[in-house]
């Protein structure tokens, strides 16, 4: 099989499907208490990098505030988005608490880092509008 010209690089395909899947999720800390710094967020992003990466997901962009953070993710349609959030929120937490215990201490309490609850858009692609009316505008059998 020859290699295909792709325009456009977030297209990608797998053995039965040709996808272009992007999230955006927003992660906020527990009670919003701002307990992130540079080097969180810097130990953050590396760590939802690498768990994007088990996932065979790639993260596209990160960044946040003290208390809270934004991600990017371009995800393969195998992947549920519930279980891929689960890890990104379980594993950094569990990380960055062992590695800024001192300092995450001091804000947060109870074992918690992450509130529970999280925002999730999908994004990228045509606007709404644009693909109804090209799914309006088929040509229907008649």
């Amino acid at each position: 099989m020859s290699p295909r010209w792709n325009p456009n690089p977030d297209v990608r395909t797998g053995r039965h499907v040709v996808y272009n899947l992007h999230v955006h999720l927003v992660f906020v800390t527990k009670y919003r208490r701002g307990a992130m710094t540079d080097e969180i967020l810097t130990r953050c992003e590396e760590i939802m990098r690498e768990v994007c990466t088990d996932f065979e997901a790639e993260l596209k962009q990160f960044n946040g505030e003290v208390d809270h953070v934004h991600l990017l993710v371009h995800y393969p349609p195998k992947v549920q988005l519930s279980k891929l959030v689960n890890s990104l929120k379980g594993v950094s937490a569990r990380l960055l608490r062992k590695e800024h215990d001192s300092h995450i201490r001091r804000y947060l309490w109870g074992g918690h880092f992450w509130s529970g609850s999280y925002f999730a858009g999908s994004c990228g692609g045509a606007p709404l509008t644009v693909v109804k009316q090209y799914i309006e505008n088929q040509k229907r059998p008649v």
